[in-house]
């Protein structure tokens, strides 16, 4: 672990089910909390790229280059701690004699996890960019002064974030996502005291805030509001179907934006203006976030110390 006066280790995790992911520079580590008791971990390398590296340096580029790579580690660390919890509900299969141990078993297909995401972003696309559309026109057809381009904009983008806020209200009803939120808020805690330099025992860790400026709530508050002023870009008068397609190809120009935002608000964050900037994702926070268990954060801090004593890469923390 880096000492205060070493070079800044900038960790990239998330939650799992039932785990945290934990993400270094040429490896990531997802660590799962077995009915068992114990803790397996395992590591994924991260296949090294040299133009994707000079890009990952590149402002606005970086931005689009993190969120597809989170993406993609993301969804298979989602994807193997739930093998794990199939793995537990068939009745376990394997030794349960070490509390912490390095699992090395291969993943599954990469076809059904690559038809699983193409289907998650077909429903985000439909939820997020075309619902939206849909009720901010239905709602400019009941109030003909919302219609301009500006105020359309920013009716869409309101409702975007109502939708947004409703859907986590709704999952977080859900007893296995409430678990997750956990977890959340154990990696959260984790990477607080790993960068504060804090002894990274459960106890101590426990003391540390479950809400991070750097979490990717907090970018997708961003991408929402940054929207706004990009998609005022497109024409008022494209049809609906044209305005989504739209929309989603200018993706890519809204996450970079945003993070370079977040990078700002990350590195200037005892200014009063990122503090108030970044204050609105801490209060989203507060619903993709719950208090963890001391089991729980044990298993954040088994992931984060398999990857910390890399070099550490420059990346945004994401969880």
């Amino acid at each position: 672990m880096s000492s205060p006066g070493q070079q800044e280790f900038v960790l990239g995790g998330q939650a799992v089910i039932e785990g945290v992911m934990m993400k270094g520079r040429g490896t990531y580590a997802v660590a799962v909390r077995k009915q068992s008791g114990e803790i397996r971990i395992r590591d994924f390398p991260i296949a090294e790229n040299p133009a994707r590296k000079r890009l990952s340096k590149t402002p606005m580029l970086r931005g689009v280059m993190t969120m597809v790579a989170m993406l993609a580690i993301g969804y298979r660390a989602l994807q193997y701690s739930a093998d794990e919890a199939i793995d537990d509900a068939e009745g376990g299969k394997g030794e349960r004699d070490a509390p912490v141990r390095k699992e090395s078993k291969g993943g599954g297909s990469d076809l059904p996890m690559a038809a699983s995401l193409a289907l998650a972003l077909l429903l985000g696309v439909g939820l997020f960019f075309w619902l939206p559309l849909v009720l901010t026109r239905w709602t400019a057809d009941l109030f003909p002064a919302l219609s301009g381009r500006l105020l359309f904009n920013v009716v869409d983008g309101v409702i975007r974030i109502l939708i947004f806020v409703l859907y986590i209200l709704a999952i977080g009803l859900m007893g296995d996502i409430r678990r997750i939120f956990q977890y959340h808020g154990a990696e959260h805690k984790a990477v607080h005291a790993y960068e504060r330099g804090a002894d990274l025992a459960p106890e101590s860790v426990a003391g540390f805030p479950s809400l991070h400026p750097r979490c990717g709530t907090s970018f997708l508050l961003f991408v929402m509001v940054i929207s706004v002023g990009v998609f005022s870009l497109i024409p008022h008068e494209s049809s609906l179907p044209a305005k989504v397609l739209l929309r989603v190809l200018l993706l890519p120009a809204v996450a970079g934006i945003s993070y370079e935002v977040l990078r700002l608000s990350a590195k200037h964050g005892r200014s009063g203006f990122f503090r108030a900037l970044v204050a609105p994702g801490l209060l989203l926070q507060r619903l993709t976030t719950r208090e963890p268990d001391l089991a729980q954060i044990e298993v954040a801090i088994a992931s984060l110390r398999r990857v910390a004593h890399g070099d550490g890469p420059e990346v945004v923390h994401v969880g």
